[in-house]
């Protein structure tokens, strides 16, 4: 059995201390290409960090930087 490397926040390795919401770029990685938050288990934020990240993309997607959900193409 191989041991994984623990996963550390990003945001607590760069002392981020308030996730902007306007921060489209920064957003966008934690989101999927069909518009799902990442969970923190895959995305490897703390619980903190994580419950930030979560609030930042629900008022980005309300003042519509970020989609509710994928374009769909027929």
């Amino acid at each position: 059995m191989e041991k994984r490397r623990k996963r550390h926040c990003r945001f607590c390795e760069n002392r981020i201390q308030q996730i902007d919401y306007r921060d489209e770029r920064q957003l966008r990685r934690f989101v999927t290409e069909r518009g799902k938050i990442i969970p923190r288990r895959i995305s490897g934020s703390c619980a903190h960090h994580q419950r930030m990240l979560t609030t930042a993309i629900k008022r980005a997607r309300h003042l519509a930087i970020l989609p509710f959900v994928a374009e769909t193409f027929k």
